[in-house]
């Protein structure tokens, strides 16, 4: 069933169009399935025929965000603005890049109970990343020794 027109309280230029998804006869199965409720945000929806794809995609885009989320910290930092949280939520997607594209300078180390992986994930990338760091090294100088002090006067 499909139902347009609709929107949100707080924002009612923004339409939204719902949908409910039901399987009225399991193929061989007795289990029953409870209906399945999506809504779609966007300019024009898709077609039925192309919905579904961008339905099975999810599942990709919320293992992205639970790994943006506990691994590379997304939602940790106190951010005082709106400008720096969105600052903050854009360098998301280039970390994910920088840890993909480094994926064949890493060296897997795995820790005591994991298994050694041939094709690195990014988690495992970033479990490796600080190899990689220790061998680039840093731009900044050296700290200067301070010496002995000469004490108050």
């Amino acid at each position: 069933m499909h139902w347009s027109g609709f929107h949100f309280r707080e924002s009612p230029k923004r339409s939204m169009e719902i949908l409910r998804v039901e399987v009225i006869t399991p193929a061989g199965r007795k289990r029953q399935f409870q209906p399945l409720w999506l809504a779609w945000l966007g300019e024009k929806i898709p077609e039925l025929k192309d919905l579904w794809k961008k339905y099975l995609r999810r599942f990709a885009l919320e293992h992205w965000y639970r790994f943006a989320k506990q691994r590379l910290h997304w939602t940790q930092p106190q951010l005082a603005s709106t400008q720096a949280a969105e600052r903050w939520s854009d360098l998301m997607p280039l970390l994910t890049w920088q840890l993909w594209l480094a994926r064949q300078a890493c060296i897997d180390a795995p820790l005591p109970w994991q298994s050694a992986q041939d094709r690195m994930s990014p988690g495992r990338v970033a479990q490796a990343f600080p190899t990689i760091l220790a061998a680039i090294g840093t731009p900044a100088q050296p700290p200067k020794t301070r010496g002995k002090s000469p004490g108050r006067a």
